[in-house]
């Protein structure tokens, strides 16, 4: 059964191959680093059952951020102070192997989850990701990411959106 781990030493990054150099050496050079300074976490599917180190099916990472409310639309900036906090999902990532069977979705939603434990807490207004390219921002708009004026390639899901999905996914 796939599972949503936080990344360990328990699992095979070397192994791991999505088909973009970027996010593998992101994955197998920098996650662990990042994690131990607190820079971001890495999520990482994996099938629980699988025996040490685990292959990993695909993985996300997430880091706090703050972005000035004039970058958003204006209808979504009209009601928030100037600095506003969110939630960055800087990679995410399928093995090549995984890649079009829907994992991509599955880590989305985890994500979104992700998201709505640290609101219930802190707050925060949405996610945001930066797309690679035009074809990412469209896999990105699929789930409702709307693209900032500013940068039509910085997208942003607000957090009513997540709450509805989740919720209709429940």
């Amino acid at each position: 059964m796939l599972k949503i781990e936080l990344l360990a030493k328990s699992h095979d990054r070397d192994g791991f191959d999505c088909g973009s150099d970027p996010l593998n050496l992101f994955l197998k050079q920098t996650a662990r680093q990042h994690a131990e300074r607190g820079i971001s976490r890495t999520f990482v599917l994996v099938d629980e059952d699988a025996s040490e180190p685990k292959p990993i099916v695909g993985f996300f990472s997430l880091n706090l951020c703050q972005i000035k409310s004039e970058f958003l639309s204006a209808v979504e900036a009209k009601k928030l102070p100037r600095d506003v906090s969110g939630i960055r999902l800087g990679r995410l990532a399928v093995a090549k192997e995984y890649q079009r069977r829907g994992i991509g979705k599955t880590l989305l939603a985890a994500a979104m989850g992700k998201f709505i434990e640290i609101f219930n807490t802190a707050g925060g207004i949405g996610l945001f990701v930066d797309a690679k390219d035009q074809e990412a921002k469209c896999y990105y708009e699929q789930f409702g990411f709307i693209a900032l004026p500013s940068n039509e390639l910085e997208l942003f899901l607000p957090v009513r959106t997540i709450q509805e999905a989740l919720a209709s996914h429940a």
